[in-house]
């Protein structure tokens, strides 16, 4: 593969970066980001697609010689539902990129690409966290088990093996995913989420906040030091069967709401602690690239040939 481009795929935005294939890092100067607004068009979602794709495209043919004709690996971190070994999107009933139901992105996407010799390949955006996370690690973990998790507007989660996602098997969560599981009478991504945040916040003050984590995270108060508090033991409480369950050596976290780790860290690793549950603990804060660097890894053939078999259909 002459050249890797990573691309992470939000709710609300696009970030694109070419990798050195050698040692699946971000080369300088290819990071691109934009807004996307999720509820448009088809063709108005690719073209947006599009542009910030070719802004990373474009520095690197200029800034290495690339020529048209050589081929480009885009590996999408993209979330669900979707066939990720087919490349069609499925949203449906989940109030973003509904107009992208039932399409082929590898297939519509080309024909706004500024290079048509172009390979996709796609992953489940939790699991390309968790393979970026791991890969971003100073040392490679003795133990190989991982979990990685995102804590933002939604609650995202990866178990894997030596890199590779484990969606399956008595040590595991079904489909890999907590978001769907129960804690507290109510599901995780309720209680590990910015909404929860903001609810425990009116309900401790009586006032509503629009800016989530971060604004509760500056305010700094008695109400907003209970609040991270309480995150803390929850997230100590739910994680702990799964952590013990897997065996995991250890833990990364991403996400907004893990750019106010100072307010819950110590904590989360004290109640851990606890529970006599010895983890190691990695906060990404730059969770877009660990992103793209995680989708990169697909071409990494070894990798694809052990996980290609075994991509979700949705």
């Amino acid at each position: 593969m002459s050249i890797i481009v990573g691309v992470d795929i939000g709710g609300s935005h696009i970030s694109s970066a070419a990798i050195n294939s050698n040692n699946f890092a971000i080369i300088e100067g290819t990071y691109f980001c934009g807004p996307v607004n999720s509820k448009a068009s088809k063709e108005v979602i690719l073209k947006k697609w599009a542009e910030i794709i070719n802004q990373t495209i474009d520095v690197v043919q200029t800034t290495s010689g690339l020529s048209a004709e050589e081929n480009i690996g885009i590996a999408f971190s993209m979330p669900g539902p979707f066939q990720y070994q087919t490349g069609i999107a499925m949203f449906e009933g989940n109030d973003k990129y509904e107009s992208l139901y039932n399409v082929s992105v590898s297939e519509e996407l080309l024909q706004y690409l500024n290079a048509k010799n172009v390979s996709f390949r796609f992953l489940n955006d939790a699991s390309c966290f968790g393979v970026g996370g791991v890969l971003m690690q100073e040392e490679e973990p003795v133990n190989k088990k991982v979990i990685a998790i995102t804590l933002g507007t939604g609650f995202g989660a990866a178990f894997l093996d030596n890199k590779l996602p484990i969606t399956q098997g008595d040590d595991v969560p079904h489909n890999g995913c907590l978001w769907d599981k129960k804690f507290h009478d109510d599901i995780a991504d309720n209680c590990f989420s910015t909404r929860w945040f903001l609810g425990q916040y009116e309900k401790s003050t009586g006032e509503k906040l629009t800016d989530g984590v971060k604004e509760i995270a500056g305010i700094e108060n008695y109400a907003t030091t209970k609040i991270f508090r309480d995150f803390a033991s929850n997230l100590a409480d739910f994680l702990a069967p799964y952590i013990i369950d897997f065996n995991a050596g250890l833990l990364v976290i991403g996400g907004n709401i893990a750019k106010s780790q100072r307010l819950f860290l110590a904590d989360l690793e004290e109640n851990l602690r606890n529970k006599n549950i010895q983890i190691s603990i990695s906060i990404l804060d730059n969770t877009e690239e660990t992103s793209i660097l995680g989708s990169s890894y697909l071409f990494n053939e070894s990798f694809w040939e052990k996980i290609k078999e075994e991509l979700p259909y949705f």
